[in-house]
């Protein structure tokens, strides 16, 4: 069975988000980019994109704060209708999690209409609307199980580093007064 967590975190500069950020012509002060497939040469199947398994980069960056984390932005499985989010920038605003199974946790949800975003769909052609497609934590690191990634469409973030990730996206989005914060999903590997 493959590996489904990297030995470390995303190696990626500050640099390097910042030239992604610069391409999609994002100005905000604070900026989430979520990149697919980041350890593709070295965790699960070399040849694609797979899932359930911690391959993602996903990075915070603001004037006075960078981080980058692992991160999953694809479904755990793969099944007829479940939702990928389509790559290009998509705003978020703080919310909660799970709120249909009770209170939820915070989390960031879609800041659109409907919290609505593109999606593709798995067996379905073309694109389509996703709701709550949200960032939120996923499975621990050390999980064994397919669904260790804990989605159904929505970018994820191990239970390990979800406090720290979620606590500098809140605190960067304090600091900078700003009520939504781009979130730009690429595939596009950095330089």
């Amino acid at each position: 069975m493959p590996a489904k967590t990297p030995k470390a975190r995303p190696r990626i500069s500050a640099s390097q988000v910042e030239a992604i950020i610069r391409k999609h012509g994002v100005k905000d002060a604070v900026v989430i980019v979520g990149i697919r497939g980041y350890f593709r040469r070295t965790l699960g199947d070399p040849t694609k994109n797979d899932r359930g398994i911690w391959d993602d980069c996903i990075a915070v960056i603001s004037p006075t704060a960078f981080s980058a984390y692992n991160g999953n932005t694809d479904p755990s499985i793969w099944r007829t209708g479940i939702a990928s989010l389509v790559e290009g920038v998509h705003r978020y605003k703080k919310g909660k999690h799970g709120i249909s199974r009770g209170n939820g946790y915070p989390a960031l949800r879609p800041a659109t209409p409907n919290e609505s975003l593109p999606v593709t769909r798995d067996g379905k052609k073309g694109r389509s609307l996703g709701v709550a497609i949200n960032i939120h934590r996923g499975g621990s690191v050390k999980a064994t199980s397919p669904r260790v990634t804990s989605s159904e469409g929505c970018q994820t973030i191990p239970r390990e580093q979800w406090d720290s990730f979620l606590g500098l996206v809140y605190g960067e989005m304090d600091r900078y007064s700003q009520k939504t914060v781009p979130y730009i999903l690429t595939s596009e590997q950095p330089a």
